[in-house]
């Protein structure tokens, strides 16, 4: 199954193989493209035996910027370095997916020179801490609304850029992802309380999104479906959130962790968050990306063979061997 081809929405693959988004912080102090990071995508890219590949977070207002050096997208004068950018990952066909991400109560002052912004006047729940530990300021509606705007505006210079398509980053404890988990979560208006409110601002922005872009490009929604804690998000939530995504035109979802980040505490196995990638895969027609442990081939296809998932992320082992797909599939 790996190697067969596989669309999502318009948009075909030569392979189930996705390098997902890992950010390299190579971009310039403005975030704008480095020769660095044209050099670190191109090489991955160059053997042309990665279906897809999800480039790392990037921020499109400063508030939600998560680091510094972090890849921007936040106006126009980054349409030419991305598509410098796009263009190494597509030379051998190769395609190229941007993630687009605001970084909320994660966004550190020292980054963003502005208080941090969030569902609620929370400190995150995560271990260890990201962003500063700083309360951040509650969102009003107006600013949410503002907000939506810009990912459209962003989406817009992508696809200008070259991208096939365009990830709305939802994971990580990030501010998408802050909104949906009842963990960081408190707010007792239209974006608050049950799923649907928690997702409120995700159809917003999905819908903005696709206004601005399209039908023609696909829109991938990396979902941090369950916090793997007590109160928090669960497999359940990831389930309905998942057909409730699909309903609002979304093409892909690409599974990872919520407040636990990236990484499950005592898994290190092959495709450890397969449980939340299962549950949403029995709710949506659409493909479902799974991310986690994979280091061979052999894996990704037990995976897909199992229905664990429909696309398989390989990280760390590309960020270690540039040819690692190259050398998988030879």
């Amino acid at each position: 199954m790996v190697r067969e081809p596989l669309t999502i929405g318009t948009l075909e693959l030569k392979n189930r193989i996705v390098m997902p988004p890992i950010a390299t912080y190579l971009s310039g102090a403005d975030g704008k493209v480095t020769e660095e990071l044209r050099s670190y995508y191109g090489a991955r890219a160059e053997g042309g035996n990665i279906g897809l590949i999800i480039t790392e977070h990037t921020y499109f207002m400063r508030q939600g910027m998560a680091r510094e050096k972090q890849l921007s997208a936040a106006d126009d004068s980054c349409v030419e370095g991305l598509k410098s950018l796009t263009d190494v990952i597509r030379q051998n066909g190769t395609r190229a997916m941007i993630q687009l991400n605001h970084a909320g109560a994660a966004a550190p002052i020292s980054a963003t020179g502005m208080p941090a912004v969030a569902p609620s006047s929370v400190v995150l729940p995560t271990d260890p801490m990201i962003g500063d530990g700083t309360v951040p300021n509650e969102l009003s509606k107006q600013e949410i609304s503002a907000i939506v705007r810009e990912y459209a505006k962003a989406a817009v210079r992508a696809k200008n850029a070259g991208y096939d398509g365009i990830e709305i980053h939802s994971a990580h404890a990030y501010l998408l992802n802050q909104f949906y988990s009842p963990l960081s979560n408190f707010r007792s208006d239209e974006y608050g309380g049950s799923l649907e409110n928690r997702l409120r601002f995700h159809m917003e922005v999905v819908e903005a999104v696709r206004d601005a872009v399209g039908r023609e490009t696909p829109i991938s929604v990396r979902l941090g479906g369950c916090d793997y804690r007590e109160g928090g998000s669960t497999f359940e939530d990831s389930a309905r959130a998942g057909a409730l995504l699909e309903e609002a035109g979304v093409d892909m979802i690409d599974v990872s962790g919520g407040m636990c980040r990236y990484l499950l505490p005592g898994h290190t196995e092959a495709g450890y968050f397969r449980e939340t990638s299962s549950a949403i895969k029995k709710t949506v027609s659409i493909p479902v990306m799974l991310t986690g442990g994979v280091k061979t081939l052999a894996e990704a296809e037990a995976l897909l063979e199992a229905g664990a998932a429909d696309l398989i992320g390989v990280g760390r082992e590309l960020l270690k061997d540039a040819h690692w797909a190259d050398k998988a599939f030879a």
